[in-house]
């Protein structure tokens, strides 16, 4: 009786099943089968679609910027990434070791939460996609994949590692779990999945409480290490927030003093053709002259060095200016002593 339960409750889960499978086994499908994603060198590597998670991931962000500091690292764990979630995604949808792989469902879910939940420029895309992803795969884990499911088949063929306990943790049909310790398990889970859906939708978003906010929406750039020695200027750009689909376009540069003179100040055209040796990149995701601006995109951070005769022999308080193509403006103070 038991586990014609456990059959029905994997019955009726599939479409489930076939849908979360598909949403991880899509994302090997896309990188490797319709394009090559995992190639550093062209456009839309999913190694600078990982760094756009870097400015506010929740709990794993000194792992997402070492990995970013380190191309060679960020490469094997993006090429392990994707090998995983093809085979968890192509098992999950047939069926095959189907508890086992929703654990994998779940873990991957809660990575893309924390790393990612605070994106989305129109609606909360990667945040709903966690959330859910996390309850699809504890749900799963429960159900088992049923009727329609190679777990199932190879049961009834009465396969020799189908007939061990294990294989109920890892597989589909009966949990070899009290009811009483199975009900508690059920509410436990489900009561943390929840609390963490408010957390995280309140932590990113504002979503329960208070004022909502989209980090997604409008770019900023933070700018840190400004200072003026050996008539060079130097600062750090940070892009932390925007949409990751583009970059934020700086369009001038301005240095005054504190009458509000200019003393260096550089334009779209100038920007847009820095050398190399003017920007010093952090991570995978580099700052970069464009046609027209020098482009930020999201999560990139880089040192940028000015030299100039007009920073000889600079005394006081200078205030830095920092103008993007939308009109927003960034600015902090340069002391000189």
């Amino acid at each position: 009786m038991n586990n014609q339960i456990f059959s029905y409750a994997g019955m009726f889960t599939t479409s489930l099943r076939l849908v979360a499978g598909w949403t991880y086994f899509s994302a090997f499908w896309r990188r490797l089968i319709l394009e090559n994603k995992l190639n550093p060198e062209e456009a839309g590597y999913i190694g600078e679609k990982f760094n756009h998670f870097l400015p506010h991931a929740l709990g794993i962000k000194p792992l997402i910027e070492h990995l970013v500091s380190n191309p060679e690292s960020l490469w094997w764990a993006m090429a392990s990434f994707t090998i995983i979630e093809g085979v968890v995604g192509l098992f999950f949808i047939f069926g095959l070791f189907t508890r086992l792989m929703s654990i994998g469902v779940f873990s991957l879910a809660f990575g893309i939460l924390l790393g990612s939940g605070w994106l989305g420029t129109t609606c909360l895309d990667e945040w709903q996609i966690g959330v859910l992803g996390i309850a699809s795969g504890f749900t799963i884990f429960l159900s088992g994949g049923g009727k329609f499911s190679l777990d199932q088949y190879l049961a009834s063929k009465k396969i020799g590692f189908t007939q061990t306990k294990w294989f109920g943790f890892l597989g589909s049909n009966l949990l070899p779990i009290k009811d009483v310790l199975l009900s508690k398990m059920v509410i436990i889970g489900s009561i943390f999945i929840f609390g963490m859906t408010l957390f995280t939708n309140q932590y990113f978003h504002g979503g329960v409480y208070g004022k909502l906010h989209n980090l997604s929406v409008k770019p900023h750039i933070t700018i840190t290490n400004a200072k003026i020695e050996n008539q060079k200027l130097s600062f750090t750009v940070f892009r932390d927030e925007g949409a990751d689909v583009y970059g934020s376009f700086l369009i001038g540069i301005q240095l005054t003093n504190e009458k509000g003179e200019i003393i260096f100040e550089q334009n779209q055209n100038q920007l847009s053709q820095l050398s190399s040796d003017q920007i010093e990149n952090d991570f995978v995701a580099k700052v970069k002259p464009g046609k027209h601006s020098l482009v930020l995109p999201l999560g990139a951070r880089a040192n940028l060095i000015f030299q100039h005769e007009a920073f000889k022999d600079l005394a006081g308080e200078y205030r830095l200016e920092l103008t993007d193509i939308s009109g927003a403006k960034w600015e902090t103070v340069i002391t000189i002593p």
